[in-house]
């Protein structure tokens, strides 16, 4: 509470960029870079063009940041009107471009504080970050606060799952289309379930060259099979069929570790934690592994006590998307 106290009032110690500049509209148009036929069926994206808004928020004098905010139609329509529009915060060095680009994901709670500090910091280092939210996040979330982008309801939250993909796809296609933003140095950035989403989004999208995972992992039935806090969960067993194999068939779509081969022609990176008791350590090896054994770093820190060691990942996610 109290970094998020601090980093609030930060925010709004420095000027409104609204007073300096007007509102953008415009309009992108989507195309996937090749014929799509490594990526699954669900997380493909046809051709389309989409309205945007960019709105002026705050000027870092300090830091040489500008901030706005982003709104676009989400590609997938739900029955919840809050969440067909996707929200997302955009950190803008200042200077001259172009810049690379980073889509930046959150972690479970969302609020955000952990997204915008990563995006921070890239910025202060001449990357731009782009915040987006996942659906049923934020502004995305209904009226009655009872939707989650995760449920009990596996098949539900696959298709939010392939909503945060496709969002973010067009999040990429929005980055690329700025003047400011190197087309050629365009990644992805997650922490924690931001990571899970990550992973996805870069293996259906080429673009995403450069990938970056916090706290993330594969092979999750294997990884919580035996998770002390997984126990409560396996009821869902009986339907699947009650055994391991269907368990793993049905949450294929949404484990990384599925596409390692696509993420196998990413430059990825990935920061784990040795006592992580969220994500075991052993969904992070699993991945890697899969992956091709690219750069891993190891944190000696649980789940949430990788906090403390914030300043070394960060230094090692700036090195990976300059």
């Amino acid at each position: 509470m109290a970094v998020r106290t601090l980093f609030v009032a930060l925010l709004f110690a420095f000027p409104a960029l609204a007073e300096l500049k007007p509102l953008e509209k415009g309009k992108v148009s989507f195309k996937a870079v090749d014929d799509q036929k490594d990526v699954v069926e669900r997380y493909r994206l046809e051709p389309r063009e989409f309205d945007y808004q960019l709105k002026p928020q705050r000027d870092l004098v300090v830091s040489g940041i500008e901030i706005y905010s982003l709104t676009f139609p989400s590609p997938v329509k739900t029955k919840y009107e809050e969440n067909n529009t996707v929200h997302a915060e955009y950190f803008l060095p200042k200077g001259k471009g172009p810049f690379p680009g980073v889509i930046i994901l959150d972690i479970l709670d969302g609020s955000q504080i952990v997204s915008r500090g990563i995006a921070t910091i890239l910025a202060t280092q001449g990357i731009a970050g782009l915040c987006v939210q996942m659906p049923y996040y934020g502004p995305r979330r209904p009226a009655d606060g009872k939707v989650r982008l995760l449920s009990p309801d596996v098949t539900q939250t696959l298709e939010r799952i392939r909503q945060t993909v496709l969002d973010n796809r067009c999040a990429v296609a929005w980055l690329a289309s700025r003047p400011e933003i190197d087309s050629k140095k365009l990644g992805i950035h997650g922490t924690s379930l931001g990571s899970f989403m990550a992973a996805l989004t870069a293996a259906a999208e080429p673009r995403l060259n450069n990938v970056s995972l916090l706290l993330g992992g594969g092979g999750l039935v294997d990884a919580y099979w035996d998770h002390p806090q997984a126990k409560q969960y396996l009821g869902v067993l009986a339907y699947f069929g009650g055994d391991k194999a269907g368990l793993k068939k049905a949450i294929a779509p949404a484990d990384p570790i599925t596409y390692a081969e696509n993420l196998k022609k990413r430059n990825l990176l990935m920061i784990a934690a040795s006592n992580d008791d969220i994500v075991p350590p052993s969904a992070a090896r699993a991945l890697w592994e899969a992956t091709g054994k690219q750069k891993i770093v190891w944190l000696n820190a649980t789940h949430v006590g990788a906090v403390f060691y914030l300043f070394d990942a960060t230094d090692h996610i700036v090195k990976h998307f300059k």
